[in-house]
């Protein structure tokens, strides 16, 4: 996949991810907006994307379309997408200094369905997916625990369980589960000393918490236009070239966060617009230590950006296994959860995505000195600058929720 190809791939990548988050952030959705909410886009659109490659017909389509690759050859640009960002992105760079990076897919298929050979070549070759025969019809409970476990341990232990309680049954036949950490340390980090409580506005306008404030009067990069502010804050590379932060997208207004998240999702020129590409120095900063953990179920979020067949008596998901019943096949759920926590070293963060499978988942004026306090909700991403691609995406309603 040529340089282009691959950046018009990771724009698409990107458009989807900021739709699924301006409909988490958004005040209809009761989940992310009573509270904190965090996600990885990257999970789920690699996920999507493997469930992709075991489509047929209408269903591959309708993924292909939703996943922003369309077209002649659109779902082979997503299994080269997944190749590239498994091969190169998601990899660790912790031994050479950089961040501490773990991603992988699985699956787990009852012995009654084997993979179809061509499926499981494209999520073994692309997707660098480890493969699992599994009991559903007599041991679903067993099975379940067996994915929580992988998922425990590639997120090192920060994502406990990926499938909640009767989530998996005697009619389950596969689970297609992946799961991303990371862990990494800022390029500078703040000095915890300095870290002091003060006042965080809530979204009703009328009341506050006392928050532990992280402080620098180090120059940093921030960017001021249209309501906005935006900080980035670099974490340290290894030997590659990679190059890993963290934004902050503060709006002005201290209840603009809904009308932010709308306009993020507008498209992936959105961060690149207003990304701050230079140091400015600094007059008050502060910004908020946090810690989420935030899990959803999918699958209406998924319907909403036009996802239908997939989880319908319609699903074609017939390349998928080596058996007449792949024909009766569709998707139950899709099981999302993470966990990011930033202080002052830096940021840890996981994710973990499972569909289950059953029979019917700007710049500033000189050398003026900015303010950047976030004392009020805001909007985060995480994201590989060379490349574009967002990990995580989330917002902040009250940086105690979780602490």
């Amino acid at each position: 996949m040529a340089t282009t190809d691959i950046r018009v791939s990771i724009a698409h990548q990107t458009r989807f991810a900021l739709r699924l988050a301006s409909a988490i952030s958004s005040p209809s959705n009761a989940d992310g907006a009573a509270g904190n909410a965090a996600f990885s886009p990257l999970s789920l659109h690699v996920a999507l994307s493997l469930l992709a490659a075991g489509a047929g017909g209408a269903t591959s389509d309708q993924l292909v379309a939703a996943l922003g690759a369309e077209g002649p050859g659109g779902a082979e640009s997503l299994h080269a997408l997944a190749k590239r960002v498994v091969q190169l992105v998601v990899a660790d760079a912790s031994v050479e200094g950089g961040p501490r990076v773990a991603f992988a897919n699985g699956l787990f298929v009852d012995t009654s369905m084997p993979l179809k050979p061509s499926f499981e070549e494209t999520a073994v070759g692309m997707y660098k997916a480890e493969t699992h025969s599994v009991d559903f019809q007599t041991k679903a409970a067993e099975v379940a625990g067996q994915v929580n476990s992988w998922v425990e341990k590639l997120t090192s232990g920060l994502i406990r369980e990926i499938l909640p309680g009767g989530s998996v049954d005697s009619s389950t036949r596969l689970v297609l589960g992946n799961a991303l950490y990371f862990k990494g340390a800022w390029t500078e980090e703040f000095d915890a000393s300095k870290t002091k409580d003060g006042e965080f506005h809530l979204l009703d306008g009328s009341s506050s918490v006392q928050a532990p404030f992280m402080t620098s009067t180090d120059e940093q990069y921030i960017s001021s236009s249209d309501s906005l502010k935006v900080l980035k804050l670099p974490y340290r590379q290894g030997g590659d070239p990679r190059q890993f932060s963290m934004y902050i997208l503060l709006p002005d207004a201290q209840d603009g966060i809904w009308e932010l998240a709308e306009k993020v999702s507008s498209g992936p020129e959105f961060l690149e617009k207003h990304a701050p590409t230079r140091k400015v120095p600094v007059g008050q900063f502060k910004l908020p230590r946090f810690k989420i953990s935030f899990g959803f179920e999918a699958s209406d979020l998924l319907r909403g950006l036009g996802l239908h067949l997939p989880f319908s008596a319609q699903a074609d998901l017939s390349e998928m296994v080596d058996s007449p019943m792949g024909q009766g096949l569709c998707v139950s759920s899709v099981f999302h959860r993470a966990f990011v926590e930033v202080n002052e070293e830096g940021t840890e963060a996981a994710a973990a995505t499972a569909a289950t499978i059953m029979l019917m988942s700007l710049l500033l004026d000189p050398p003026m000195k900015v303010d950047f306090v976030a004392d009020h909700p805001f909007m985060f991403m995480i994201r590989e600058d060379l490349t574009g691609v967002v990990l995580f995406v989330g917002h902040v309603l009250n940086p105690l929720l979780g602490a």
